[in-house]
């Protein structure tokens, strides 16, 4: 009799290992590892113990599960690995296939070909790259196959056919692009030589061989052997025109991968700075999937799982963080590489500008995929976001936000902004001067500007937003839903506080906190900011304002009329101090006399302060 799902749970192991969910179907839909399985498979089915939608989500749908116990956490990490490739679960990290990017292929045959490709076979071939620069690693791959005498034919070359004579050497033996190993003229050790050889330069690492070519053209030269060394030659003023058009990242001659990531709701990029012999190869970017709510140090460390299970390792790597289950994940990437491998996380120096840019590279790649998203779907990731976080009715497609700004208790004004589909409507946008509430008090005066305004929405018939954000915390957020209830209004309102960026929602006790790369608390604080910049700019002009009627107040022949003239030409204060007699003489109703007198009284008052 198959046990159900909850004596599974009771029945795990405490050993390391991997387990697989499965659905209704008996789909894999995620693959994990753990050091203990019973301690971290019985958390996904506590309440309360994670917190992650995207966890909610995928404990909804689970209905069996599934372990496989072994030996060490290591040789877990390396069967997760293996199944996550062969299953691509739905809510495991995933890189999506980017068939832009190609590989160079060594095929697993006596004398192997060499060529470029964007298909993996699991045929024991060896793969070296994704490279970004196609045409730089087309030119390169056609130079080195002649230079180095890499055969290019596709004839099943064997030791034991070539001994009993079965081909032929064809044209490229002739005019000296190959050794023919197909009539034994090369033997397979020999061809081996040349083929780590070709390995070597097509990784950058080839200094000392593209000597040794450079001495075998001197010694065709001096033989009288002048078409093989003029080949030479031309090849190899190619291979160096060719590095000569990468730049230099580093001082150091180091082959490093300089990494990337940058994660936004469920999608993510990362990209890698290849650097070969201190000049930029390129970059190579890969969309990321299912990384909603992760933390970036566990996005990195399931992106170079992925990345490095099918790419060449480097001598180096630049990480941006430290990424999750480090030792275990460190000592696998080093068993990848074919030498010794450094891995750093730089604080200081040449490597920190690295990641910075990598970083920057990453962010522009995770745009490119929002933007793409957005004109696909027309509807932004934020507001989407906001609606699932929030559980709100309806999309919030209009989005309305206010705040409050005074100095100590004087011109109390208010703002609110509106944001349709994520941007700006300011043609939308109002400004309130506080009439009924004396001293400051932000509470009532937020109760006073919600109040004003979706009265007079009611009254009007007009149409109301899909959201309200109040720029504050528990007492704003509380002020502005009393207001809203005495007018008769119901619509979802949420408060932001700026300390710690905690939402507060009508009737709940505990404030929420959004992810720090979510788009939706971006566009929340967006809203807040213009709201707050819209208020204050307001305020500091009603301050000018006053102060500039005041002052004014202290010169003689200026009165209301006049005042209200000289504020509307000049708009500040400021500029109307530096105006010369002139210009201040084309305000209508300004005498020269009287203008003379003007200009004097702010001369004056410049010298006093002096």
């Amino acid at each position: 009799m198959e046990l159900t799902l909850q004596e599974k749970l009771e029945a795990l192991p405490k050993q390391p290992g991997v387990y697989l969910f499965h659905d209704s179907s008996g789909k894999i839909i995620y693959v994990g590892k753990a050091k203990v399985l019973r301690n971290r498979v019985r958390q996904y089915f506590h309440s309360g113990s994670d917190g992650r939608p995207q966890f909610e989500m995928l404990v909804a749908r689970i209905a069996d599960v599934e372990v496989i116990t072994t030996a060490t956490e290591y040789e877990a990490l390396l069967l997760e690995n293996n199944l996550i490739r062969k299953h691509k679960p739905r809510y495991n990290v995933m890189l999506k296939d980017d068939k832009s990017q190609p590989y160079l292929r060594i095929t697993n045959e006596p004398f192997p070909r060499v060529f470029l490709t964007r298909k993996i076979e699991q045929d024991g071939s060896k793969y070296f790259g994704p490279y970004s620069d196609v045409h730089y690693m087309r030119g390169l791959v056609q130079v080195l196959r002649g230079m180095l005498q890499i055969r290019t034919c596709n004839l099943p070359l064997t030791e034991e056919g070539v001994q009993k004579g079965k081909f032929k050497a064809c044209l490229e033996y002739h005019i000296g692009r190959c050794n023919a190993p197909c009539i034994a003229v090369e033997s397979k050790s020999q061809y081996a030589e040349r083929l780590r050889d070709f390995t070597s330069v097509a990784r950058g690492k080839g200094k000392e061989i593209v000597g040794r070519l450079r001495d075998e053209m001197e010694s065709a030269s001096d033989a009288l052997r002048f078409e093989r060394a003029a080949q030479l030659r031309d090849w190899l003023a190619y291979v160096e025109n060719l590095s000569r058009r990468q730049t230099v990242l580093s001082t150091e001659p180091v082959d490093r991968d300089i990494i990337g990531v940058a994660v936004q709701d469920d999608d993510g990029a990362l990209v890698i700075m290849q650097v070969r012999g201190g000049r930029l190869l390129g970059r190579v970017a890969y969309p990321l999937k299912h990384v909603l709510d992760l933390p970036e140090a566990e996005v990195l460390e399931n992106a170079l799982r992925l990345y490095y299970a099918q790419s060449t390792m480097p001598d180096e790597l630049v990480l941006p963080i430290e990424p999750a289950n480090s030792d275990v994940l460190f000592r696998w990437l080093k068993e990848q590489a074919e030498s010794r491998l450094d891995i750093r996380v730089p604080e200081r120096g040449e490597r920190v500008q690295m990641v910075d840019l990598a970083k920057r590279n990453a962010e522009l790649q995770l745009s490119e995929i929002l933007q793409a998203r957005v004109k696909r779907e027309r509807i932004p990731a934020s507001i989407e976001e906001l609606k699932r976080h929030l559980s709100l009715p309806h999309l919030p497609r209009e989005i309305c936000a206010f705040d409050i700004s005074t100095l100590m208790g004087e011109q109390k004004v208010a703002s609110m902004v509106v944001f349709k589909n994520g941007k700006p409507a300011r043609s939308e946008y109002r400004r309130f001067k506080i009439k009924s509430v004396i001293g400051q008090d932000d509470f009532a005066s937020m109760h006073e500007v919600v109040k004003r305004r979706f009265g007079r929405l009611v009254a009007e018939s007009g149409a109301l937003p899909d959201l309200v954000l109040i720029d504050g915390g528990k007492g704003q957020l509380g002020a502005a839903c009393q207001a809203l209830n005495e007018v008769g209004v119901k619509i979802p309102i949420l408060g932001l506080a700026k300390k710690l960026e905690e939402i507060y929602l009508p009737d709940e006790e505990l404030a929420h906190n959004l992810p720090k790369t979510s788009s939706a608390l971006r566009l929340l604080q967006q809203l807040r900011d213009e709201a707050h910049r819209f208020a204050i700019t307001y305020h500091r002009h009603l301050r000018d304002k006053e102060a500039m009627h005041s002052e004014l107040q202290d010169i003689p022949g200026v009165g209301p009329a006049r005042r209200k003239k000289l504020l509307i030409h000049f708009k500040s204060m400021q500029r109307l101090a530096q105006a010369a007699i002139t210009e201040i003489t084309e305000v209508h109703g300004i005498s020269p006399a009287l203008a003379e007198k003007i200009h004097n009284f702010f001369l004056d008052a410049r010298s006093n302060e002096k």
